[in-house]
C-alpha cells in the first residue's frame, strides 16, 4: 500500500491524555502499556496474531502535519508549547510483538510498548484497530480453511467488506490464515495475495444466450476457463452448456478449469453436475462452490457428500460475520521511576477483567517428546526458564493447580519491532508468513482446533508473576 499519513486516526482523548501529561510535566516518564485479548471470536480454541506490518508502516509514518496543528488550535483546548511539541514529534518507543501467523491465546501480551508515556498512550488507538482487524479475520480465515479439509478457500469479500481498508487487509489477513487467494485485486498488487476471479452472472446474461456467453469466455481465457453454471438452472442449462463448450476447448487443444455454483441446493447439485461431467469424460473438471458460506456449511457440505474441489467464501469471511469483533484491549502494565520498574495493574470485580501487572516476557513451552505446545508462560521480565530442570507453572484461573514439566523446551515468542522509535524487525513477506502460520499451528494440538468445545490451551503465570499479583490485590483489598 502507498505510504498514508493515518497519525489523526486517534480518539479523543488520546490527544487530551497526552496534553494533560504535558501540562503536568509527565509527558516524558517512561510507561509500559501491554495489548491482550480476553477470549477468542466463536468461543474458538485459538487466534492468529496479524496486522503487525501495517502496525509499523502506521508508526514510521507518525508526524503531524501543519493542518493537524491548525486543527488543533482551533479546539481551543490545547496549550501552543504541547503543540510545539506535537510540530516537532519523533517518536522513541520500544516495541516488541508476537510475529504475524503465530496462533495466540487469551491473556497473554501480544504486543508491549515502553517508552514516553504521551507517545506510548497515543498510540492505542491504531494498535488495537491494526491488530484487532487484522487477526479477527486471519482467525476467521483460518477456520473455514479447517473446514475446507484441504480443499482450497478463495476470498470473495470485497464487495461486503466494512470500507474499503476493511476489503484490501481482510483479503491480506485471511491469506495469512490460509485462503488460497482472493478476488481483491489490490491486495494482489500490494501485498502479492494471488487475484483470483470469474465471470458475474451479467456476463452470461449480456448475450444472447447462456451458450453463446460461454463459448465467448472460452475464446479469451481458454486455459483457465471457469464458467459460472446457475444464471439460469445448473442441471438443465448450465453444465450441459458447459459441458459442450469444454468438449469443444478439448478439440482446440485447451482443457476447461471448472464450472461454479453459486446459488440452490448446492450439496446435491454438486453431485449431480459431478456425474455429468464425469459421465461426458470431462472427470479434470473441477467444481467451485459459492454462496454466503462459512465454516459450518462447509463443513456440513462435506459431511454430506457435495462434491465441491474448492470453495469461494465472502461476506461471512471478510466480515467475519459471526462475531465481527476481536476485544483487544490496551492497557497500562507498568512505569519507570529513576530507572526502576513501578508494577501497576487495574482492578475489576470482574475477576477477567483484572490485568497482570509489570513488564512481562511471553514464552511458549513445547513437550520434547511430541513437539507439540503444552502451555504459553508469562513471566516477569528477566525471569529464566532453565529446561534442564523441572519447571512449575500456575493455572492463573486456578491457582492451586500446578504442573510440572520435566522435558521441554521454552521459547520467547515476541521480537522486538522498535527500539528508540527506529524500526529494528524486518518484516517477511506475505508467503513467509502464511507458511509460518500452518507451521505454528501444526504444533497446536487438534483437541485445541476442534470447532465444538475446543480444548482449553492454558496461558499460565510464572510463579513470581503470579505472586506479586496476589500481592497487589492483597495490598489493595487490605
Amino acid at each position: 500500500m502507498n505510504n498514508r499519513n493515518l497519525t489523526m486516526l486517534v480518539d479523543f482523548y488520546e490527544i487530551t491524555m497526552a496534553n494533560g501529561f504535558f501540562e503536568n510535566g509527565r509527558g516524558l516518564e517512561i510507561a509500559y502499556f501491554d495489548m491482550f485479548f480476553r477470549r477468542v471470536p466463536d468461543n474458538a480454541g485459538y487466534a492468529i496474531m496479524a496486522g503487525v506490518q501495517q502496525l509499523i508502516e502506521y508508526i514510521e509514518n507518525l508526524s503531524f502535519t501543519a493542518e493537524d496543528i491548525n486543527y488543533l488550535r482551533s479546539k481551543n483546548m490545547f496549550c501552543e508549547e504541547f503543540l510545539d511539541y506535537l510540530a516537532d514529534f519523533r517518536f522513541e518507543c520500544d516495541i516488541w510483538a508476537v510475529p504475524e501467523g503465530t496462533p495466540i491465546f487469551p491473556g497473554e501480551p501480544i504486543l508491549t510498548v515502553r517508552g514516553p508515556v504521551i507517545q506510548a498512550q497515543f498510540i492505542e488507538t491504531m494498535v488495537l484497530l491494526t491488530i484487532n482487524h487484522q487477526s479477527l479475520i486471519a482467525t476467521k480465515s483460518n477456520r473455514i480453511v479447517t473446514a475446507a479439509q484441504g480443499r482450497p478457500v478463495m476470498e470473495f469479500g470485497s464487495r461486503r467488506a466494512q470500507g474499503s481498508d476493511g476489503a484490501v487487509y481482510g483479503a491480506r489477513a485471511a491469506y495469512i490464515g490460509g485462503c488460497a487467494g482472493t478476488a481483491c485485486t489490490i491486495s494482489d498488487r500490494d501485498f502479492g495475495v494471488k487475484a483470483l476471479g470469474t465471470m458475474a452472472h451479467s456476463w452470461i446474461q449480456l448475450f444472447p444466450t447462456e451458450l453463446d456467453a460461454f463459448r465467448a469466455y472460452a475464446k479469451v481465457y481458454p486455459d483457465s476457463c471457469t464458467l459460472l453454471v446457475d444464471t439460469y438452472s445448473v442441471l438443465k442449462s448450465g453444465v450441459p452448456n458447459a459441458i459442450t463448450v469444454f468438449h469443444e476447448l478439448e478439440a482446440a487443444g485447451h482443457k476447461g478449469a471448472g464450472i461454479r455454483i453459486d446459488s440452490g441446493d448446492i450439496a446435491y447439485l454438486s453431485k449431480k453436475a459431478r456425474k455429468m461431467l464425469d459421465d461426458a469424460g470431462l472427470d479434470y473438471v473441477k467444481i467451485v462452490a459459492s454462496n454466503s458460506l462459512d465454516e459450518y456449511i462447509i463443513s456440513d457440505l462435506i459431511h454430506q457428500g457435495a462434491e465441491i474441489d474448492s470453495f469461494g467464501v465472502g461476506e461471512r469471511l471478510v466480515t467475519s460475520r459471526s462475531e465481527p469483533v476481536f476485544g483487544g484491549v490496551y492497557k497500562l502494565a507498568a512505569v519507570e521511576e529513576n530507572g526502576e520498574i513501578i508494577p501497576k495493574i487495574k482492578i475489576s470485580e470482574n475477576a477477567a477483567k483484572i490485568t497482570n501487572p509489570s513488564y512481562k516476557e511471553l514464552w511458549r513451552l513445547f513437550d520434547n517428546s511430541s513437539g507439540k505446545a503444552v502451555a504459553d508462560l508469562i513471566t516477569l521480565a528477566g525471569e529464566k526458564i532453565d529446561s534442564s530442570e523441572p519447571y512449575t507453572i500456575f493455572d492463573p484461573e486456578q491457582p492451586y493447580k500446578k504442573t510440572v514439566l520435566t522435558d521441554f523446551t521454552a521459547k520467547k515468542l515476541r521480537v522486538q519491532l522498535f527500539c528508540k522509535g527506529k524500526c529494528v524487525y524486518k518484516s517477511p513477506d506475505i508467503e513467509e508468513i502464511k507458511e509460518y502460520c500452518r507451521s505454528q499451528l501444526e504444533l497446536i494440538w487438534d483437541e485445541v482446533k476442534r470447532f465444538e468445545n475446543p480444548h482449553e490451551y492454558y496461558v499460565d503465570l510464572s510463579k513470581p508473576l503470579w505472586e506479586l499479583k496476589q500481592k497487589m490485590l492483597s495490598d489493595f483489598y487490605k
